[in-house]
């Protein structure tokens, strides 16, 4: 197990630092092809770039740990709802509607 450490860490090392070289390059010459000809601005280096990528990521993209919690929320509301008896479903479908104004009443729910 350990020896297959030894050649999955300098692999995601040598990819990191790939991404960062590609990355780099593609906003440098996508800022340097666009920006100065629109905009007036002047080209940026390498370095600039890539801290502008870097900052980009911060800003808009996070550092990407969220992992499987996306859904979470969504699946625990689900596991929640079928447990519920249809009382008790009808009861939260009301409040619902009563505090987010979201659905219909519940005379055009049974038609009335």
């Amino acid at each position: 197990m350990r020896w297959k450490w030894v050649f999955i860490a300098p692999l995601a090392i040598l990819a990191m630092l790939a991404f960062m070289v590609i990355g780099g390059e593609i906003v440098l010459h996508l800022w340097n092809w666009l920006l100065p000809g629109l905009f007036g601005w002047r080209q940026i280096g390498f370095w600039q770039a890539l801290g502008l990528l870097a900052l980009c990521r911060i800003l808009f993209g996070g550092f990407g740990f969220r992992g499987p919690r996306r859904s979470g929320g969504r699946w625990r509301a689900k596991e929640r709802c079928g447990r519920m008896t249809p009382e008790e479903r009808e009861r939260f479908r009301e409040r619902m509607r009563e505090t987010f104004g979201v659905g219909p009443t519940t005379a055009e729910s049974k038609g009335q």
